[in-house]
């Protein structure tokens, strides 16, 4: 990691202790796990709860958060906000249903500093959840990688726990990240979930020395699809559905977690090379052995 990368890391990780958002970076494996929906449906759990939240939308496209949700044109006005002419309030777009969104890409934020891309994060917001891309090293952003915590989210299928364990794999590589929190997507039965969590629990203890803590898991149900076809998150449009409230479960108890450091501030004192080698994803079994 470059000088100017750390120096950066370090004005943020300031600017951040002064705030009491818990800040959360959510991503996943491979397309279809769900880490977008999970971030729309978490975010409108937490306002529900009377939560100020903000989502940042890093994944632009068109699956992203900005065009998931109909009530939001625009994902709010980041330029204007990176040139100081407004608030963070004025420039994230504030949805129906209670959180404001963002969009800040990782092309619309490089070369901001640390105090610009730091305000986004030291704002009023009681949650700021991230809807994180990677880069092709697995690395988070110079914003996500400013999260209390990193949530990885993950399906019960062989493919999809291996990508899930490569990912933390290089997030760990690149970061020094410690703990990772899982979250198990569309699962039929909460056995099934348990069993998933747990074997990957155990690959990454042993090959990685890190711990991962359950973030809970999500029914599998119709009203989700349905949902998404609506151009509405399952907690607003179908509140008694299944996993409607297993997010509503998993956002109360998100405000119990421990408050982490920033990521950045525990990566300071550890020295991070700047290239993984090809040989790093393979020195343990795949997490496919033990799905």
């Amino acid at each position: 990691m470059d000088k100017h990368v750390t120096d950066q890391a370090e004005g943020l990780r300031r600017l951040l202790a002064k705030s009491g958002s818990r800040v959360v970076a959510i991503t996943g494996g491979p397309v279809g796990v769900g880490c977008t929906s999970t971030v729309v449906n978490l975010a409108a759990a937490l306002a529900g709860l009377g939560k100020d939240v903000l989502v940042i939308d890093e994944c632009l496209g068109a699956k992203s958060v900005s065009a998931m949700l109909g009530g939001v044109s625009g994902a709010g006005n980041l330029r204007a906000f990176l040139a100081g002419d407004i608030g963070i309030e004025e420039a994230a777009r504030r949805h129906p249903l209670g959180f404001s969104v963002l969009a800040a890409s990782r092309e619309n934020c490089a070369g901001c500093s640390a105090e610009q891309l730091g305000a986004l994060l030291a704002g009023p917001a009681d949650v700021v959840l991230i809807d994180a891309r990677l880069d092709r090293r697995g690395m988070l952003s110079a914003l996500a990688s400013q999260a209390n915590d990193v949530m990885i989210v993950t399906r019960v299928a062989a493919q999809a726990i291996t990508e899930a364990y490569a990912g933390m794999k290089r997030l760990h590589y690149e970061h020094a990240i410690a703990q990772f929190r899982v979250l198990v997507n569309h699962v039929s039965s909460h056995s099934d979930a348990h069993t998933a969590f747990e074997n990957l629990a155990e690959v990454a203890a042993r090959y990685l020395t890190v711990s991962i803590a359950d973030a809970g898991c999500v029914a599998e149900d119709a009203f989700m699809e349905r949902s998404l076809e609506l151009g509405r998150c399952v907690v607003d449009a179908f509140p008694s559905a299944p996993s409607a409230r297993d997010f509503r479960h998993i956002a109360a108890e998100m405000l119990y977690w421990p408050m982490r450091p920033a990521l950045s501030s525990c990566a300071s004192t550890t020295k991070v090379r700047t290239a993984m080698p090809a040989s790093a994803l393979a020195d343990a079994p795949t997490a496919r052995q033990h799905a």
